[in-house]
């Protein structure tokens, strides 16, 4: 990679990242969730398709931390679990989406569905099973709402997400020369 290519998926990578932050900031506001997460994923989603696989595993990493510090994201001791789950919806729609199949669309489709669930189970698994009730030692109603939080509707904010990347990348990598 040269000094130009350096550059170029640097700025790329913290305008995802920007934006990312910016979107939280701004859905956060209106209290639900699944609008929220559904921008979060598509972004995730976007730029890997666009920025490339470290670009997507950056911005899946980076993130919740910064989401954390402007008042956002969670308990810190989830933090992790929200990287291993943005890290598995990048790297399996990344390893699925870009096959060559024989119909146009047959990839995305099953890396759409795949992620989404690799992302929901590596949530579910992490903080509804180990997290919650062996490492937080939450009020019995938190923990409820927590755990609600990090089960269906992070498949449904998945799906979502993932289908408006799908509408919107043939557009964006027009308009921004990515891969």
């Amino acid at each position: 990679m040269n000094i130009k290519s350096k550059v170029l998926w640097t700025t790329r990578t913290a305008v995802f990242i920007a934006l990312l932050v910016i979107l939280q900031m701004a859905t956060a506001s209106l209290g639900n969730t699944i609008v929220t997460g559904s921008i979060v994923n598509m972004m995730l989603i976007v730029s890997l398709m666009t920025c490339g696989l470290s670009s997507g595993l950056s911005v899946a990493v980076v993130s919740p931390i910064m989401a954390k510090i402007i008042g956002i994201g969670p308990f810190w001791s989830l933090i992790p679990f929200i990287i291993a789950g943005n890290i598995a919806l990048i790297s399996v729609w990344h390893f699925i989406g870009n096959r060559k199949m024989e119909r146009k669309h047959t990839a995305a489709i099953v890396a759409l569905i795949c992620a989404a669930i690799a992302k929901f189970l590596v949530l579910y698994i992490g903080i509804v099973r180990i997290a919650i009730p062996i490492l937080l030692g939450l009020p019995e109603q938190q923990a409820v709402v927590i755990s609600y939080m990090f089960s269906m509707p992070q498949l449904i904010t998945a799906l979502i997400g993932g289908i408006i990347a799908f509408i919107l990348l043939p557009t964006l990598k027009k308009a921004i020369g990515g891969r």
